[in-house]
């Protein structure tokens, strides 16, 4: 779990060296998203990780982390809260502990899942915004389809009101084809 997710902060991290100055407020296939509003977005998803790793709550952490959390140094916060994320995942039982989520309680193994996938799929998002190569680790998205899929049974994706309906591909699409079309983006 922790070299899966470690894959996807790779991919993520790679598109984020890639932005210039020029780039930041280009749009991505997120709605109403720039590349500074998705950065932001996975800078606030890491930044969660350690105090939900420790027990805290979403009532304990409170607004700490809503609005612009890039500051000045966009690809510099990045760099730290990723790295704090994964010092949190890799902390010696870390996996085994309970994560007290907005949803409900789950096991740190499924939230690393969560995380693992939330980057894999911002990732080709954030290539896309900018106009590079959008293939991420086929191994990655194969893992990431498979728990997606698990999850879309009964509306879970489009249910959660965070994903548009599924795009249809064809039936030999490859692993990534897949999992975007599955979170309702064009491949």
């Amino acid at each position: 779990m922790l070299e899966l997710h470690a894959i996807a902060m790779d991919e993520f991290g790679l598109r984020v060296a890639m932005i210039n100055n020029y780039n930041w407020n280009a749009p991505t296939p997120c709605a109403d998203w720039s590349v500074r509003d998705l950065v932001n977005h996975l800078v606030v998803e890491q930044l969660w990780v350690p105090p939900l790793l420790a027990g805290k709550t979403v009532d304990d952490v409170g607004d700490r982390f809503d609005g612009d959390q890039l500051y000045d140094d966009p690809v510099g916060r990045w760099t730290e809260a990723s790295v704090a994320a994964q010092r949190a995942l890799a902390e010696p039982g870390a996996l085994d502990r309970d994560v007290r989520l907005s949803y409900g309680t789950v096991g740190a193994r499924r939230y690393c899942m969560e995380m693992a996938s939330d980057l894999a799929v911002h990732a080709w998002d954030l290539a896309r915004g900018l106009g590079v190569n959008d293939r991420i680790d086929p191994g990655l998205m194969a893992e990431v389809h498979d728990y997606l899929s698990s999850l879309a049974g009964g509306g879970g994706l489009t249910g959660s009101g965070m994903f548009a309906e599924p795009v249809p591909v064809p039936d030999d699409a490859d692993a990534q084809t897949r999992t975007i079309a599955l979170t309702g983006r064009r491949p």
